[in-house]
């Protein structure tokens, strides 16, 4: 992909301020066609004694791209040879205003953008049609005309074409206000010109007259008001050559304070042993960033895990992962050896037994055990179980479609809001709640046919009775499996306990089996009476298929199918996986708390909670990766990501440094002249 330009790669900067007004420049009405063999005219002469012809400055280009493309109105359009007697359409200029260019020596169009920065054809058929040998196949003109360079933008976003005609607009809109200032002739709406100018380019104006001068010097100057001390030594109030607000001062201050962190977290570990949480995600510029954390018992007892770095890596294979572990493990005086443990999902790149991560791991250090996160395991015991079951599965395709009617539209989501606010008030006065009137609603007065006919159906799936039986069992699946989930993701959470938490999760489901249908066939049953819902026949025999696909089974009733056929099998499936997916194996090590002798009783307790549960810590470390690097700051160097990054996660140990702790720090680098 080419480099992307801006309007400065194809002008010299000025100095607007101290220079000359330039009046505009003149242009003629007269258009030369004395020289027929030559290139014709793009635009009406300009008077050349009026304009700089240094091709360094490109004052040429500037003066074509001001005036505009070459659109003359006032002139008869000759027929063509054709017999249909076609001709140019003055309409045209309308519908391509932007860059259709006429010219009445050839009688073709041209494309003045494409003419002037295009600096070769891009190598398809007719792509140089619009720039050199003109256009005039008057058959084939329609509405959505487009040069070659515009039907090949949808590939390269940053085509000549959409370069130039960016140009443009940025040099007519300076233009127009170039030319209100020379009426004005005053020299302060001239300077404020410029530094419009410069705004659109750095989005923001660090100027004493500016009224956005950036974050960082709005935050200075909003303190500033509040102490009169801080008020007389910061910005203008500070020496010229000590503000120490530019851009490479301020990352200065903060990988001080942000590697005084990382060596506060290596102070916390001192010689204990540790494990490491990895996961990577791409970061708002599409870069792939991998998260560091370091989990331990700190010399006190207590579980920590604390986010130690962000390190940008070209790929995500395993090899290329342990390389950057090690090197930043490395730096900061982690040795390899006193890692117990790994946690990472379930990657092939990660948990590979032969290439995975945790694999090159084991070879340097083998007593780094790997745990896949138990999050993610649950997880996926819960999506998979879903799939299996074709009922289940069909109730959640079901529930999108019905969440996507709803919310398609703002006026839908007001009208739900405004429903369930009833429904509140209603449950309050006399318990009695009305469902389904945002659905009925848009079946009954949508805007086309097909919103009428989707929202009908989901209608009549959402006062369905298997639709209200299976979102009740998942009620019930779902808040068992939902205290699991929150104790999963607790930072202090051991290994021991989380399995005993497992285990206690399976025993509710497996209750939940045994003598559940009843109470959960009541209670739905209740609700449908109350939202006047039809309840089937239990003892009636059940229908397969639909339309003249129905046919019964004599075998079955209603009660089976709804009892057997989803009730227990859906939670039949969640056992399996997750007795699957949180076997014994995963206990190893903690069956060793069961042994009768007791030595190195401490060692052992610490080994257990320095073992991994799950990487919620990671998860976390990318939310705030995505507030600190937004789509305005998507250039921010991976140095400085990974500063603020650790400055803002651990704000608990950024804060017990002092101003004067960074401020000594930052003198001792060099020699600086402090005010």
């Amino acid at each position: 992909m080419s480099k992307r330009k801006t309007i400065e790669a194809f002008f010299k900067k000025k100095d607007v301020s101290n220079s000359e007004i330039r009046t505009p420049v003149a242009v003629e009405t007269n258009v030369n066609t004395s020289m027929p063999d030559e290139h014709p005219s793009k635009c009406p002469k300009l008077q050349s004694e009026e304009i700089d012809r240094d091709p360094g400055t490109h004052e040429i280009r500037r003066a074509y791209l001001i005036n505009g493309p070459y659109q003359p109105k006032d002139i008869v359009y000759p027929y063509n040879n054709d017999t249909h007697r076609r001709r140019f359409q003055p309409l045209w200029f309308v519908s391509h205003k932007d860059w259709l260019e006429y010219s009445p020596s050839t009688d073709a169009l041209y494309c003045l953008p494409c003419y002037l920065f295009s600096k070769k054809p891009i190598g398809r058929p007719g792509s140089d049609v619009f720039i050199s040998t003109g256009f005039n196949n008057w058959k084939k003109v329609k509405d959505g005309m487009n040069c070659p360079l515009i039907r090949h933008e949808g590939k390269e976003p940053n085509s000549p074409h959409k370069i130039a005609m960016k140009c443009c607009e940025d040099l007519q809109n300076y233009s127009r206000h170039i030319d209100k200032l020379i009426e004005k002739q005053t020299s302060k709406e001239l300077e404020n010109n410029r530094l419009w100018l410069k705004t659109s380019i750095e989005c923001h104006d660090e100027s004493l007259d500016s009224k956005n001068r950036g974050n960082f010097i709005e935050l200075i100057k909003f303190t500033s008001t509040f102490n009169d001390k801080v008020a007389s030594v910061v910005l203008e109030n500070a020496p010229g050559n000590a503000k120490y607000t530019s851009p490479t001062i301020q990352k200065e201050i903060l990988h001080i304070l942000a590697n005084n962190v990382r060596n506060a977290i290596r102070e916390e570990i001192g010689d204990a042993k540790f494990c490491i949480l990895v996961d990577e995600a791409r970061d708002e510029s599409k870069r792939e960033q991998m998260a560091i954390i370091l989990r331990f018992v700190d010399k006190e007892g207590f579980i920590k895990e604390r986010f130690f770095h962000v390190v940008y890596v070209r790929d995500t294979t395993a090899l290329t992962l342990k390389n950057e572990i090690f090197a930043v493990l490395s730096r900061y005086n982690l040795h390899i050896e006193n890692i117990r443990g790994q946690g990472y999902d379930g990657a092939s790149n990660m948990r590979g037994e032969w290439n995975g991560l945790q694999a090159f791991f084991l070879k340097d250090c083998p007593y780094a055990y790997y745990v896949h996160c138990m999050a993610h395991r649950l997880q996926l015991a819960l999506v998979i179980a879903s799939r299996e079951v074709k009922d289940v599965h069909q109730f959640f395709d079901h529930l999108v479609n019905i969440i996507n009617i709803v919310v398609g539209s703002s006026k839908r989501s007001d009208e739900l809001q405004h429903a369930q606010a009833e429904q509140v008030e209603n449950m309050i006065a006399s318990n009695e709640i009305e469902t389904g009137r945002v659905i009925n609603t848009i079946s009954e007065e949508g805007a086309n046919y097909k919103q009428r006919s989707d929202a009908e159906g989901a209608y009549q799936v959402l006062t369905s009775f298997e639709f209200i039986l299976i979102l009740h069992l998942m009620k019930e699946i779902m808040g068992i499996t939902n205290v699991l989930c929150q104790a999963l993701q607790q930072q202090s959470q051991d290994l021991l306990n989380a399995m005993h938490l497992v285990s206690t999760t399976k025993s509710l489901i497996q209750e939940l089996r045994d003598d559940g249908w009843e109470p959960l066939l009541a209670s739905v049953i209740s609700f449908c009476e109350q939202h006047e819902i039809d309840i089937p026949d239990m003892n009636a025999r059940y229908t397969k298929g639909r339309g003249r696909y129905r046919r019964q089974d004599d075998d079955l009733t209603m009660e089976h199918h709804f009892r057997i056929g989803i009730f227990t099998v859906a939670i039949d499936f969640q056992l399996q996986e997750l007795k699957s997916r949180f076997c014994e194996l995963t206990t190893e090590l903690v069956i060793l708390r069961k042994s009768k002798i007791y030595f190195l009783i401490d060692r052992l307790i610490r080994l257990v909670l320095t073992l991994p549960v799950s990487t919620t810590t990671t998860e976390q470390a990318f939310s705030a990766m995505k507030l600190l690097k937004t789509r305005l700051r998507n250039r921010m160097e991976d140095k400085l990501l990974a500063d603020n990054m650790i400055v803002y996660i651990e704000k608990e140990i950024a804060g017990n440094f002092t101003i004067e702790m960074i401020m000594d720090e930052f003198y001792s680098m060099k020699n600086r002249r402090q005010t």
